[in-house]
C-alpha cells in the first residue's frame, strides 16, 4: 500500500487539483471541441441510490466528476447490484457497452472485476475496498478507522450508561477496524465504556438493521454506530430517543436530534483525478489508502446536543490525525480475550491494521462469520 495518498497520486502522475504536466502520446479532445468523443465511465452500486448512505456518497463522486469535466465525460450508474455473479454480469455489460472506466465500489465486487477487467485490457477499472490489483485494475480505500476513533471520542463523553452498540455487516478487517477504533476513542476518554455488537452478515437490509437496533437499545446501549448501508439505526435512535453516529454521510435529515456526529466518506476528489488520469493518458494501475490527512475521511455535522467543548476536543483530534500526532491504534492493546496485540510505544503498521482478524478490549462479541 502506498503510505498516503500524496505519494500514490504522485506515482500516478496527477493531483487532485491539476493534471499532470507531461503531454500524453495521444492526447485527449479538449473540452468543448465539436469533434470531441466524451470518456464513458461506469458505475456499479451495491444498494439502492438512497438521499444518504454509503451509495449515496459514491453518487456525490460521480457528480463531482460530471461538474469538474462536463462534456469532457459520460457518467451513468447501476444500482442495487448484489455482490457475485450479479455484479460480474453486470460489470461485464457496462464494458460491452463501451465504458472505458469502470468504477466499483463494494469489496465484494473485487474478484468479479478481477475477472472481467481480465477479458477488457482496454478498459480501466477500480476497484473501490478491494485489495488486489491488475494491470488495468486499480485499488482505492479510506482509512475509516480514523473517523471512527474521533466519533468515539464524541460517544465517550455523551454516554450515560457507558454502553454504545454497534451494528456491523460483515467481519472483514475494514469493519473490524472500525469497531475497534471506535472503542478506543470511546475509552480515551471514559475507561469505563464498553461496545456491544451485532453482526447481520448483510450490507443493505434495513428492516434486519432497525431490528438489531432496538435489540441493542433494549440491553441499555445509549448510542449507536453502524457499518451498514442504509439510515435505519439512524432512525431507530431518533424513535427511541437515543444517540447516534452518522456513517458514510451526515443523516440529520433523518435523525435531527439522535444524531451527535457524522463520520463522511469523501470521493469526489479521488474519482476526478482518476478519471482526469484517463484523459491525460496517465492512468496507473496502484493502490491507495486516504484518510483524514487526504481529505478522504472527515467528521462534523454535530447535532444540537453536543456541547461546543466536546465538538472542539473532537475537531482538535481530528487536526492531531491529519498531522500525524495521533495514531488510533497505539499500544498498549489487548483483544477480548485478553491476549496481547501490541505493547506500549508501537503503534499497528498499515499490514497489520488492513489484516485485522481480532475484537479489542472493550468490545463485547465475538466476529461474526
Amino acid at each position: 500500500m502506498y503510505k498516503n495518498l500524496a505519494t500514490a497520486l504522485a506515482a500516478a502522475c496527477f493531483s487532485f487539483s491539476v493534471f499532470c504536466q507531461t503531454t500524453p502520446a495521444n492526447p485527449a479532445p479538449a473540452a468543448g471541441a465539436s469533434n470531441a468523443v466524451p470518456l464513458k465511465i461506469g458505475f456499479v452500486y451495491v444498494a439502492p441510490l438512497t438521499d444518504a448512505g454509503w451509495v449515496r456518497q459514491h453518487e456525490e463522486g460521480r457528480k463531482a466528476i460530471d461538474a469538474a469535466l462536463g462534456k469532457q465525460v459520460q457518467t451513468s450508474y447501476v444500482e442495487n447490484v448484489a455482490e457475485g455473479a450479479d455484479a460480474e454480469r453486470v460489470i461485464r455489460d457496462l464494458a460491452q457497452q463501451g465504458m472505458q472506466l469502470i468504477f466499483t465500489p463494494s469489496f465484494g465486487y473485487m474478484e468479479p472485476t478481477l475477472k472481467v477487467a481480465k477479458d477488457f485490457p482496454g478498459v480501466k477499472f477500480e476497484s473501490i475496498t478491494g485489495y488486489k490489483t491488475a494491470p488495468n485494475v486499480a485499488v482505492a480505500n479510506a482509512r475509516y478507522y480514523e473517523g471512527r476513533y474521533l466519533a468515539g471520542i464524541a460517544a465517550g463523553r455523551m454516554t450515560k450508561s457507558n454502553v454504545a452498540g454497534y451494528v456491523a455487516g460483515f467481519a472483514i478487517p475494514e469493519v473490524l477496524q472500525g469497531i475497534n477504533a471506535f472503542t478506543l476513542g470511546m475509552r480515551s476518554v471514559n475507561p469505563k465504556a464498553t461496545v456491544k455488537v451485532i453482526w447481520l452478515n448483510d450490507w443493505f437490509n434495513p428492516p434486519r438493521e432497525r431490528d438489531a437496533a432496538m435489540a441493542l437499545f433494549d440491553q441499555g446501549v445509549d448510542v449507536i454506530a453502524f457499518h451498514t448501508g442504509s439510515t435505519a439505526v439512524m432512525a431507530a435512535a431518533q424513535e427511541r430517543g437515543k444517540m447516534a453516529v452518522a456513517y458514510h454521510s451526515d443523516m440529520r435529515k433523518v435523525a435531527p436530534q439522535a444524531q451527535i456526529i457524522a463520520v463522511t466518506h469523501e470521493w469526489g476528489a479521488y474519482y476526478t483525478a482518476r478519471a482526469k488520469a484517463v484523459l491525460a493518458g496517465t492512468w496507473k494501475s496502484g493502490e491507495v489508502w486516504g484518510g483524514v490527512k487526504e481529505g478522504m475521511v472527515r467528521v462534523g455535522d454535530f447535532g444540537p446536543q453536543v456541547p461546543a467543548a466536546v465538538q472542539a476536543e473532537v475537531l482538535a483530534k481530528q487536526r492531531d490525525i491529519a498531522s500525524g500526532k495521533l495514531q488510533p491504534f497505539s499500544g498498549p492493546l489487548q483483544d477480548n480475550e485478553g491476549h496481547e496485540v501490541l505493547p506500549a510505544g508501537k503503534a499497528l503498521s498499515d499490514g497489520q491494521i488492513l489484516s485485522m482478524n481480532y475484537l479489542l478490549a472493550g468490545v463485547q462479541g465475538k466476529l461474526g462469520k
